[in-house]
């Protein structure tokens, strides 16, 4: 987005840096990496950095009121509700389609948030590796508010291992070494010691969760959690020792409840020029728009695009049973900003990543990650099959 950062990266691009840089990536996992990783990283300018900062405040106003728990209550399911609830998340992800204007300027348009943990490790690890093969411009970070790689590191430390032992907390998932986001563990292990434990491993005595670390029965008193409720049902032969709705004596880093509350739920309850227009479907009574074609609708309790229908018709809304459970979006018009070596240009979209420590009030941006896409659906796994598209950062202008 920067012209002359880009044409200057551009040029000065091989592949054979590339595969350097993949490889390298590859190394700091147990096996390769099943997602893509873009060729580049996106050149943020300090005019649109500003507007993404603005806007993710504005979406956190909201979040720290008073009375936010009890505008979403009805966000989590009965049966997923977890007990023992922190007073706020953990962690908020949002994610903005990079647009532009009328005067030809980007500008950011938000498409969905969750609070729940995204790659902070593998980011981490991301852009060092961008930085060691790759012309990064000095004034350009990854990393927010003056903090640095030791900063950034410490960081993670004080919100998921807090005063524990590192030894009684674990990283929470269903069967982690199948997952594609794995690199992502296994970097979190190197970074602060916290080692991913299969739900299938949990030992549960009463109310107390134990593992065995090294085969050493061990007390387990925090959870990070990267379990969805969406995964288990891929296993529904599955009984585990410990189910996430057991009243246990643990405390959640990422809450599964705030996975409900600040979701697409949410994004009704946000007004700002860089929020589009957004109602639940039970709001319309059956009167929907007649340029439904300027819409896209989405299921609430969904993960990943599933569910989604980008060209909405009218048979598509009477058919729903539930509409309470769904929102209609107005759909906004990613623009293909980042130029690649053959002279085309590639969508983008940024997730702006927040961490919340225990007892401050408001939470911190800490880093980015970006996706980039030639296709109609942004994520990795729509852009398998092209290139200069997938996983990456932002460095953005300070």
């Amino acid at each position: 987005m920067q012209s002359s950062i880009r044409q200057k990266y551009n040029q000065s691009f091989t592949q054979e840096k590339y595969q350097n840089f993949l490889s390298d990536l590859n190394n700091a996992t147990h096996k390769p990496i099943e997602f893509r990783v873009a060729e580049t990283p996106v050149f943020v300018p300090k005019y649109l950095k500003n507007k993404l900062i603005e806007t993710c405040e504005s979406i956190v106003d909201v979040i720290v009121k008073d009375d936010f728990k009890a505008k979403t209550d009805k966000a989590i399911p009965q049966i997923q509700n977890v007990p023992n609830e922190n007073k706020h998340t953990s962690f908020l992800a949002i994610d903005f389609a990079v647009c532009q204007n009328e005067s030809g300027e980007f500008e950011p348009q938000l498409i969905e948030l969750q609070g729940f943990p995204s790659l902070f490790g593998f980011q981490y690890l991301l852009s060092e590796n961008f930085q060691k093969h790759f012309d990064i411009p000095e004034n350009y970070e990854f990393i927010f508010n003056d903090f640095d790689r030791k900063d950034y590191i410490e960081q993670l430390r004080k919100l998921i291992i807090g005063k524990e032992k590192v030894e009684n907390v674990i990283l929470l998932e269903i069967y982690p070494e199948t997952q594609k986001t794995r690199i992502d563990f296994d970097v979190t292990e190197n970074l602060i010691g916290v080692k991913a434990v299969c739900l299938t491993k949990i030992i549960k005595e009463g109310k107390k969760l134990f593992y065995l670390n090294d085969g050493i029965k061990t007390p387990i008193n925090r959870i990070y959690n990267r379990l969805i409720f969406d995964d288990l049902t891929n296993f529904p032969d599955l009984k585990p020792d410990f189910n996430l709705t057991d009243d246990v004596e643990v405390e959640w880093i990422g809450h599964p409840n705030w996975f409900f509350r600040i979701s697409k739920f949410t994004m009704p309850l946000f007004k700002n020029q860089y929020i589009p227009e957004c109602r639940f479907l039970s709001e319309y009574e059956g009167n929907f728009p007649e340029n439904l074609s300027d819409y896209v609708l989405k299921p609430l309790f969904s993960f990943a695009g599933s569910g989604v229908i980008i060209n909405v018709l009218p048979s598509d809304l009477e058919k729903i049973n539930d509409p309470e459970n769904y929102i209609l979006q107005k759909k906004v018009k990613y623009e293909p900003v980042i130029e690649t070596t053959d002279g085309s240009n590639v969508k983008c979209e940024i997730r702006m990543l927040y961490i919340w420590q225990k007892d401050e009030p408001r939470p911190t941006l800490l880093t980015n990650l970006a996706r980039l896409s030639r296709g109609e659906m942004i994520g990795v796994r729509y852009n398998k099959d092209f290139d200069w598209v997938g996983g990456s950062v932002c460095f953005m202008e300070k």
